[in-house]
């Protein structure tokens, strides 16, 4: 998990990778024009946004590996979801108590801004829910390989940014990898494909949202982002399982309310979400929303990979060499992309100046 900075001493390349406090403020360039903070990530160096990411791997594997060991089958998605926006309202107070960051004031319209993240995050797992219904696993996985074509799209056509080609082209091993690697049955209905497709552009703007609250005009740290978010994605979750009928389906299956171990395991599970919330927020921050695309794929290839070393999952030659061409493409991509601290090329419109 990336660590909440204390009193110790930082090295110079360390300095702006400080995930509780807003970037500094963009200075002009060589052209006169101020940078823009969408740049944020290319001013950190790539030590340290390799660190962070490794720390976000750690989380997940350690929630991927403690959800099929000790919680088991817990069939309750949406009180699943409170229990870990729950889990951070009360960390990240605590945190707040103990003066490891400080709230910002902000505006009506920028509350407002806030409260609509937190429904597009309820809106993502809601699309997502209900497709999982209407198609296979394998078709749902290789959908949302294709993240990082639309996080591309996104940040072209919304942001005017260019990345290099080299980057573009290391993206393409990544997205037919991760296809290769979870290759299966493939079914889908066409509302489930249209659900599906929705719930993959929900996702990557999601992750483009989140980095913007932290290095745009609100420049939040992930701390009080997630604080400001998670109390309203929580009320939300809770909402959404009463609507469900998993509040009375779980209250049937527990008449005498969850025993004991139930409730120590989603404990631990909610500890380990925390983390990986903290985790999550701060490395989109350090090294970009394309980035964390990019490691939601690799995460499905060490996800396949836990299961063959941990519980005998027995995969075919085609997922194997998916799993290579996906975990070379992430190499490539990384050797490229995040060690580069110049930043990527952003269209600029012409300015015509006519004599007087």
């Amino acid at each position: 998990m990336a660590s909440i900075p204390s009193g110790s001493k930082r090295s110079d390349d360390d300095v702006e990778a400080q995930n509780l406090l807003p970037l500094p403020t963009p200075q002009p360039d060589n052209t006169g024009r101020p940078s823009t903070p969408l740049d944020s990530e290319y001013r950190i160096s790539g030590r340290t946004k390799l660190l962070y990411l490794a720390g976000y791997f750690l989380c997940n594997i350690s929630l991927t590996i403690y959800n099929k060991l000790v919680l088991g089958k817990f069939a309750y998605p949406w009180l699943l979801t409170a229990v870990h926006t729950g889990s951070a309202s009360i960390g990240c107070y605590v945190l707040l108590m103990q003066g490891h960051f400080s709230l910002t004031k902000l505006s009506f319209q920028q509350n407002a801004v806030l409260v609509m993240f937190s429904i597009l995050f309820t809106v993502n797992i809601a699309t997502s829910n209900v497709s999982l219904a209407m198609v296979s696993i394998p078709f749902h996985q290789i959908m949302r390989s294709t993240c990082p074509f639309f996080a591309v799209l996104i940040y072209r056509f919304r942001y005017k940014r260019v990345y290099s080609t080299d980057t573009y082209l290391s993206l393409v091993p990544v997205v037919l990898g991760v296809g290769l690697a979870t290759y299966g049955d493939y079914y889908f209905t066409t509302l489930g494909f249209c659900l599906t497709l929705a719930g993959v552009v929900l996702a990557v703007i999601k992750t483009v949202a989140t980095n913007r609250i932290m290095t745009g005009a609100l420049a939040l740290s992930p701390l009080e982002t997630l604080l400001r978010m998670s109390p309203l994605a929580f009320l939300q979750a809770i909402g959404c399982a009463l609507l469900s009928g998993e509040v009375s389906d779980f209250r049937r299956s527990h008449p005498e309310g969850p025993s004991r171990m139930l409730v120590l395991a989603l404990a631990g599970n909610g500890l380990l979400a925390l983390m990986l919330n903290i985790s999550s927020f701060s490395t989109n921050k350090i090294a970009g929303a394309l980035t964390m695309t990019v490691c939601g794929n690799i995460k499905q290839c060490l996800t396949v990979l836990l299961g063959i070393a941990l519980f005998g999952v027995k995969v075919g030659i085609p997922n194997g060499f998916g799993m290579t061409v996906a975990l070379a493409g992430a190499a490539w991509y990384s050797a490229v992309e995040l060690r580069s601290k110049g930043r990527p090329k952003v269209v600029l419109p012409s300015i015509e100046v006519q004599d007087k």
